[in-house]
């Protein structure tokens, strides 16, 4: 039954991050579009780590098991915790979350929810995510080689983003980073 719920939060994941890349694109006529690539770059990046991810799978030397289902049930906590972050992030910053990076008209600095804590919930929880879908693979290769070019690609995705709302926020964002981290609560 564990696995069963685990695989379908897993097939669940990228029907959700398909349904936002459809649904949640900015509108050229009320915002600016600041991407440069990075969403193209981050979709490549996941499809590489998947595919290598499900390559090294199949290597012995580097699969482990915890007793018991508790691999199984690690996993699916992380998805589920990641995919919760994820779309709560998303929920909290309403009409101006988009996929692809773009200032609004109008556009607010968002202070309230995850964002007390943390500048990008969304990504943090993206990344959560990715750990338990490593994880579900019971492989340390895998593990590797998906988690390597999907936090890279999220990096630089934060990178542009950030440019973007210095930019468009000016000093009220520079304050905001100054108190907020990135991803992790009082480290990162």
């Amino acid at each position: 039954m564990l696995s069963i719920m685990l695989w379908s939060v897993v097939a669940l994941f990228p029907v959700s991050e398909i349904a936002l890349s459809i649904f949640k694109r900015a509108d050229a006529a009320s915002a600016r579009r600041e991407d440069r690539g990075s969403l193209r770059l981050l979709w490549l990046m996941i499809a590489l780590g998947v595919i290598l991810a499900v390559a090294f799978k199949w290597v012995p030397a580097a699969r482990f098991r915890l007793p018991g289902n508790w691999d199984q049930l690690v996993a699916l906590g992380l998805l589920v915790s990641g995919l919760a972050i994820r779309w709560l992030a998303i929920v909290t910053l309403g009409r101006q979350f988009t996929v692809d990076v773009a200032i609004h008209t109008n556009h607010e600095l968002v202070q309230r929810g995850l964002y007390r804590w943390v500048r990008h919930p969304s990504y943090t929880g993206l990344l959560i995510a990715f750990l338990g879908l490593g994880l579900a693979y019971a492989n340390w290769l895998s593990l590797v080689m998906l988690m390597v070019p999907v936090t890279a690609a999220v990096v630089h995705r934060i990178v542009r983003e950030e440019q973007a709302l210095h930019s468009a926020l000016g000093p009220a964002y520079a304050a905001y980073c100054a108190r907020v981290k990135k991803l992790v609560p009082g480290l990162f």
